[in-house]
């Protein structure tokens, strides 16, 4: 049986690495090192039928003679390929146009970090960007079969994607991002190599981007959804196609509307937490001005990228310092911090398996003054340590489970354990001063309001506007910054929910722990515990805890 479940993950890692090749290649896997995603309808549906035949193979594997690992590899392997062929069945790819996040945004951030050891590799790249062509070619035919069943983009995201797309095709071909690519092997004639990707680049991939615009702004730009019905709920099959996102990025069963009225309870909840914290802050408890002061004093806000980069490493260094006491298990990857002008305003990357890129988070400092004083510590400890690199670099370094669950990502579980980790710092006493404890709150606030806009817009008929509103009144976000939340939520339905939904759980399954154990309750062997069998759902995490808080050989 042990033999059965491991060759099943084996053959499950591999299914995943080769659906998501660029992914796999960032992480030094170069077997697909030569494909890019395929996004036509055809592999949709082999991988969906493929992630059902996984689920069922996975179900049928008995328990018997398996140690805790491997039940929980068993566990996993099921319920992550079921969900992702549930999600699958959404038919996202017919409305994914994405201004925020887009190919056309990340790739010049993925391309310099794709790792080329070998020349073997760097000729793979070639066919890599064909593939690059060959997956807009596919999503505008997927974007006709949407709009073939009335399911559309929002009107915005279709016409800042093809203004975007618009700048990227007016630069030179010679100065295309996609070229800025990473170090390559001394036995590669690099100028040669280059000169073939820019051809590539000038015949194949920009009359793919060219097309592709010419379809979001002739043939879908007139039958997009407006401002005014802009959420998931206007297209005929909305309701379910929400549904589908929010299992899938939750991993609870929760209602869009259990889900808002969540976030309005924490909205009142953090009322009045700014209105203690802001007396002694700012001299006020009133929470209108506490908000505004936050959003446009000046003084609380920077003025250039590298003094942010800089707030940044120094909070680093402190989580660093603290870790022990907190944590038994370090990841062995160091974490570092980058500076990016695009995508989103902050995201982290994992180390890659072959040693060769430590784990990094990239702060996007194109508008400084967007950054306040007091946001940095908590994005640094969200996005780097105790969050996202310990979380995702001690699941890279794990030994003995299976392969898959070391690069997997759970969004509920993963920006669960981001923002515990925000409110962990303030446990750990490492926010520098009472301001910086005061973006704990703006971030909390945010994550907050993402429960009662994304479920506002997609289930329950609220306009574009309306979110923005909500969000300015009740965070202390610059309505610029909301505008672009906002939008996020649109193209990436239910995703923004997993932040505060993951966390309250995390925290309600510490709960539990504690009043089971008392004083024996052990912060760092809970820790440990969250960690040690990399991403997983909910329920399993709680199901892991209560084993180890019930007396498991590991508590």
């Amino acid at each position: 049986m042990t033999d059965d479940l491991e060759q099943l993950a084996t053959e499950y890692h591999d299914f995943r690495q080769g659906s998501w090749p660029t992914y796999a290649h960032l992480q030094g896997d170069y077997r697909f090192a030569a494909q890019f995603e395929d996004v036509t309808r055809a592999r949709e549906d082999a991988d969906i039928a493929a992630g059902r035949e996984f689920a069922r193979r996975a179900e049928s594997l008995r328990e018997d003679g398996l140690d805790d690992q491997q039940r929980v590899t068993r566990s996993m392997l099921g319920w992550d390929a079921a969900s992702r062929a549930n999600f699958a069945e959404a038919r996202l790819g017919e409305i994914d146009v994405d201004p925020i996040a887009g190919w056309h945004i990340m790739l010049p951030v993925y391309l310099p970090k794709l790792s080329m050891p070998s020349a073997e590799v760097a000729e793979a790249m070639v066919d890599k960007f064909h593939g690059i062509a060959d997956g807009y070619r596919a999503a505008g035919e997927r974007h006709r079969e949407g709009l073939g069943r009335g399911r559309t983009p929002a009107r915005f995201a279709v016409d800042d994607t093809a203004a975007q797309l618009d700048e990227w095709l007016a630069t030179p071909v010679e100065d295309d991002p996609l070229l800025a690519l990473g170090e390559t092997p001394p036995d590669v004639d690099r100028d040669a190599w280059l000169r073939r990707l820019r051809s590539i680049v000038e015949r194949d991939i920009r009359p793919a981007v060219t097309a592709y615009r010419d379809i979001l702004r002739n043939e879908l730009a007139a039958a997009s959804r407006s401002d005014e019905e802009v959420g998931l709920g206007s297209l005929p099959d909305g309701e379910d196609t929400y549904r589908r996102a929010i299992r899938f990025f939750t991993t609870v069963d929760r209602s869009a509307r259990e889900i808002h009225d969540i976030g309005l309870a924490q909205i009142d909840k953090l009322a009045g937490e700014y209105r203690e914290l802001g007396r002694e802050v700012l001299g006020t408890d009133d929470l209108a001005t506490i908000l505004e002061r936050m959003r446009s004093d000046p003084e609380l806000h920077h003025t250039n990228g590298a003094d942010i980069v800089a707030a940044s490493k120094a909070a680093m260094a402190r989580a660093k310092a603290a870790m022990g006491d907190w944590f038994g298990v370090m990841p062995k990857a160091d974490c570092d911090v980058e500076e990016v002008s695009g995508g989103p305003i902050a995201y982290y990357f994992p180390p890659s398996r072959d040693g060769t890129r430590g784990g990094v988070f990239f702060m996007n400092t194109s508008e400084p003054a967007g950054w306040g004083r007091f946001e940095i510590e908590s994005t640094s400890y969200h996005e780097g340590i105790p969050g996202h690199h310990l979380q995702l670099a001690i699941a890279s370094e794990l030994e003995g489970i299976a392969e898959f669950r070391k690069w997997s990502f759970i969004a509920a579980y993963g920006e669960g354990w981001g923002l515990y980790s925000e409110r962990l710092a303030d446990e750990m006493g490492i926010y520098t001063t009472p301001m910086d404890r005061m973006g704990m709150l703006a971030a909390d606030s945010m994550r907050a309001c993402r429960l009662v806009v994304d479920t506002g817009m997609h289930a329950l008929g609220w306009s574009r506007q309306r979110a923005i509103d909500y969000m300015v009144a009740n965070s202390p976000q610059r309505e610029s910054h909301v505008r672009a939340e906002i939008d996020r939520y649109v193209v990436s339905a239910g995703q923004a929910l997993a932040y505060m939904i993951g966390r309250l759980e995390i925290q309600r399954i510490r709960r539990e722990a504690e009043e089971a154990l008392g004083d024996r309750f052990d912060i760092k062997a809970f820790h440990d515990t969250v960690l040690a069998s990399g991403a997983v759902p909910l329920p399993l995490l709680g199901r892991l805890v209560g084993e180890w808080a019930g007396g498991s050989p590991q508590a």
